[in-house]
């Protein structure tokens, strides 16, 4: 038999503990109703209007890229041959200029002064040649023989009628019609008569060295014509290429000797570009190969180009290959000392998944990149990183495949769950 006090208590705790689950039970549901009618009141987060397209997949060319300046084709300071003034400057920075195209002109009054001098020097000269030929009977453009000299011809007419004579004597001291005294006179005469044609033919000689010499001296006085005029030439200053003026150094009335510089002028198309090549990258770049330069000025335009020059060795210090390229530059909107990055395409491509620019948020802080790839009418967030840019697209690596369907309107409205309306 239970005791009485026992039953009590057991009756009392077991009506506590009912009215305590009770309770629980209460604010469970109290709890519930709470979290519903809170779901009731927040609204359902709105549909964004998208646009969307396929992420596509396609092979990009390979390259090698560095950076470096552009330099001029061409580049040459212009310097006066001669000393002077500086009396007209025909050209400014920027003109272009044609080769040969006058650029400066110094003072000729000196040079023209020098040009008279040589001019009667010459002319004195032709004076002196004219009387040295007429001496010995030479005509201008005559060749000369001695022996046809009016002097040398009667010493020798003279001298062979006396050996015509001795011959005769010769034979009439034979036959006894002359006497030997006779024979020897005639000998004596033509003996003389011998060193006579000898004298002449000597002197007609000597005369025609004074002919060469007075030649000679025409020759020089000739030469230092043409340098005077020449002179007169080097004192307009002309343009060894053709190119553009990049500096202006002369003023007219400035004096400039020929270590003076008057003007620069530089070939700007092509333009040249060196660039260094890594060394894991030398055999894959040769001359020939076409390049791509982009500039600052002009983010969204590439310029093409060749690799024109290889150089033959490796930088010890780099390890890098020095590569120079040629630009073209026809509508002269690249300007040599220009800060340039150079692309050396490769024969080589690799496949790559390219996606619209626009789809692409940056977050400028982080340097961090997403897209929203659209599932089932939700946009799901996927952080990527970016490579190439082909025109409007860029390539994307990792966490996108060809065929993805990605946003690309309203992308800055858009967080990962986001319902869309496309």
């Amino acid at each position: 038999m239970i005791p009485r006090i026992n039953l009590q208590t057991i009756l009392a705790l077991t009506l506590v503990a009912a009215l305590g689950l009770a309770s629980a039970a209460c604010g469970s549901r109290a709890q519930a109703n709470k979290k519903q009618e809170a779901a009731a009141a927040t609204p359902a987060p709105a549909a964004v209007d998208v646009t969307t397209a396929p992420a596509i997949q396609r092979d990009l060319p390979r390259f090698v890229e560095a950076t470096g300046s552009l330099a001029a084709d061409e580049q040459t300071d212009v310097a006066p041959i001669v000393g002077g003034r500086v009396v007209s400057v025909s050209v400014d920075l920027g003109t272009y200029v044609q080769k040969g195209q006058v650029i400066a002109q110094l003072d000729s009054g000196d040079a023209r002064l020098r040009l008279e001098q040589a001019q009667a020097a010459l002319a004195q000269a032709n004076s002196a040649v004219t009387q040295a030929e007429a001496r010995i009977g030479l005509r201008p453009g005559q060749r000369f023989d001695a022996t046809q000299v009016a002097e040398v011809k009667a010493a020798k007419a003279a001298y062979d009628l006396a050996e015509k004579n001795l011959r005769r004597f010769e034979q009439l001291v034979e036959s006894g019609d002359v006497s030997r005294s006779a024979f020897d006179q005639q000998r004596a005469q033509r003996d003389q008569l011998r060193e006579q044609y000898q004298a002449m033919l000597t002197q007609a000689n000597q005369s025609y060295a004074a002919v060469q010499t007075a030649r000679a001296a025409a020759q020089a006085a000739q030469v230092q014509v043409q340098q005077a005029q020449k002179g007169i030439r080097d004192v307009t200053i002309y343009a060894p290429i053709s190119g553009y003026v990049a500096e202006r150094a002369a003023d007219v009335g400035e004096f400039v000797s020929t270590s003076s510089k008057v003007a620069t002028v530089a070939r700007t198309n092509p333009l040249r570009v060196r660039i260094d090549i890594p060394e894991q990258a030398i055999a894959t770049v040769r001359p020939g190969q076409s390049v791509s330069v982009s500039v600052s000025t002009y983010p969204d335009r590439n310029f093409a180009g060749r690799v024109a020059r290889v150089s033959p060795s490796v930088s010890a210090q780099s390890r890098t290959l020095t590569v120079e390229a040629e630009v073209e530059n026809g509508e002269n909107l690249l300007k040599p000392g220009q800060f340039a990055t150079i692309r050396v395409l490769l024969a080589q491509s690799d496949p790559a998944v390219l996606v619209p620019v626009r789809a692409v948020r940056t977050d400028q802080t982080t340097a961090t990149a997403r897209v929203y790839v659209i599932q089932d009418g939700v946009a799901r967030e996927r952080l990527v990183a970016t490579g190439r840019q082909d025109g409007d697209l860029i390539e994307i690596k990792g966490n996108v495949a060809a065929g993805d369907l990605v946003a690309t309107s309203n992308v800055e409205q858009l967080a990962d769950g986001v319902p869309v309306r496309q």
